[in-house]
């Protein structure tokens, strides 16, 4: 690991949803630790700055992914950390959601990550290095009513995990997943759990660089350590989320 403020100096880092919220505030700690910064997202534009490029992608489409993975491994190279983030959240009763709404989640929240996890992982076995962070959810482990469609999506993706763990052992390539409670970007706000009861208040909920923190502490210890799993919580918390 690099001395003094850069730690991640000299390494690419790609995250994946990384136009805003969570996954914005952690290509942004990436970058101030020094990375070169991918950033995937349907939202973005083709282009590219000091330690950064963006690649617009919808994560959803296998095609889509497999040519954005070609052209991040032309430059700027295979990507040290690999952050799977992208992700969509809705609170509807089992019987309100769709069939569309269920598999729009399991593609995006699910099957996005297991792509690019398919497509990059050999590339850093081959290297013998590199840190697959899995971004989940306090609902990979709690189950919360409304959340039936979301639920099944993060609790695949803490399986997801454990097995990429279970595969990754002794190739020197680490995976972290990380699963916080509420925070508050605008995926709340057609919710409004502030006029709700029984949500954490806006106000009360973490926040996307919290998350971001407790990233870069996950990819920057020495390679002796795996941190396998990192929960958040804020301290004000309510039981619904």
């Amino acid at each position: 690991m690099s001395r003094g403020g850069a730690p991640l100096a000299g390494k690419v880092a790609l995250v994946t949803g990384a136009s805003r919220g969570i996954g914005l505030a952690v290509a942004d700690a990436l970058h101030a630790a020094g990375a070169h910064v991918v950033r995937l997202a349907r939202s973005l534009a083709d282009g590219g700055a000091e330690r950064r490029t963006d690649v617009r992608c919808d994560l959803a489409d296998p095609a889509a992914v497999e040519r954005a993975v070609a052209r991040v491994v032309a430059d700027p190279g295979a990507p040290d950390v690999v952050v799977n983030n992208a992700g969509i959240f809705f609170i509807k009763p089992v019987a309100e959601t769709s069939p569309e709404d269920f598999v729009r989640a399991l593609a995006v929240n699910l099957t996005a990550p297991f792509l690019i996890a398919r497509a990059l992982v050999p590339h850093l076995v081959r290297r013998g290095s590199g840190h697959v962070v899995t971004i989940g959810s306090v609902s990979d482990h709690v189950p919360y009513t409304g959340s039936t469609a979301y639920a099944a999506s993060k609790y695949g993706l803490r399986g997801m995990h454990e097995v990429l763990r279970s595969e990754l052992a002794r190739t020197g390539v680490r995976t972290t997943l990380v699963s916080p409670g509420p925070v508050d970007t605008d995926m709340w706000d057609p919710i409004d759990p502030d006029s709700k009861p029984g949500f954490t208040k806006r106000r009360d909920m973490m926040r996307a660089e919290d998350v971001a923190d407790a990233v870069v502490f996950a990819v920057t210890r020495p390679p002796r350590l795996d941190i396998t799993e990192i929960r958040l919580m804020p301290t004000v918390y309510t039981a619904r989320g």
